[in-house]
């Protein structure tokens, strides 16, 4: 019997329709596998840290117990000093990464596209990227006081290197011939940056936001170090000023949990702007 034109139609919906509605139901049993696996480690470690401080293999005043550090947290919720604390920190990282991205685009863009700039640049960049973080610390209070902006500042100068490393190296990376072809179809060197330049080097840029990110919340303890009385930075000090361990690993638990949610945004973005890539799924 002749099968239609239309039902060959309405057959293949309908087969498509099923294979989606079976792609949906994996979705969720897969995410909460990864999230299963993810969740092995931290947790085998946090049951082995609890064991040994509590059966005083390690004494308790070197290495609190988690449910001791669980317990400083919960008290610091409680009394809204830790909202406080994680506020300003937040604030400042967010301000630093803001400025240092800028000034890493503005100029990486700039040295990656052309080669005497960056023989006039590049190599001072780089010296400067040597100096460790606390070596700028007395300088800052010295130019601008012990307020917000030395500590903004501090953060931003250690977001600025590795994202403009990945902005130079992301556009000098770019296939000479994509921009040959480009100029062969009459391309403008805005066309050419937009069309060419950015997307080939978008993957690099990301990455390097991500490591951005990253040391600047390495960069913020510095930061806090110069005169600051809140942030997680001054509670680290502060547990170590009046011997309380506990503290000092609240403060540092906390830098980890802000610091992966931040990284956990970017990465979120960074799949998104680059969904057009075809990436290897190594799970197959």
């Amino acid at each position: 019997m002749a099968i239609s034109e239309g039902q060959i139609r309405k057959r293949s919906v309908e087969a498509v329709t099923l294979k989606d509605k079976k792609n949906i139901k994996q979705v969720k049993p897969a995410f909460f596998g990864n999230l299963g696996l993810s969740l092995v480690l931290p947790v085998t470690l946090i049951l082995f840290w609890e064991i040994v401080t509590r059966f005083n293999y390690v004494e308790g005043h070197l290495l609190p117990a988690p449910s001791d550090i669980v317990q400083v947290i919960t008290s610091m919720a409680s009394e809204g000093t830790l909202w406080q604390h994680s506020w300003i920190t937040l604030y400042r990282i967010f301000w630093g990464f803001v400025w240092g991205s800028l000034a890493a685009v503005a100029l990486g863009s700039l040295v990656g596209m052309s080669r005497k700039l960056e023989m006039l640049f590049d190599p001072l960049i780089q010296a400067f990227r040597a100096i460790p973080s606390l070596a700028w610390v007395p300088l800052f209070i010295l130019w601008l006081g012990i307020g917000e902006p030395s500590k903004v500042t501090l953060i931003a100068v250690g977001v600025f290197f590795p994202v403009y490393l990945n902005i130079v190296g992301g556009i000098q990376s770019v296939d000479r011939k994509l921009i040959e072809v480009g100029k062969t179809y009459g391309f403008s060197s805005f066309q050419l940056v937009r069309r060419i330049i950015l997307p080939a080097s978008m993957p690099s840029f990301l990455t390097g936001l991500r490591s951005g990110l990253g040391l600047g919340w390495m960069f913020v303890v510095a930061a806090e170090l110069m005169g600051a009385s809140q942030g997680l930075g001054y509670l680290l000090v502060l547990g170590q000023n009046t011997l309380q361990p506990e503290l000092i690993l609240a403060s540092i638990i906390l830098f980890a949990v802000l610091g992966k949610m931040t990284d956990y945004v970017l990465k979120r973005v960074q799949t998104r702007a680059l969904h057009w890539q075809d990436r290897i799924d190594v799970s197959k």
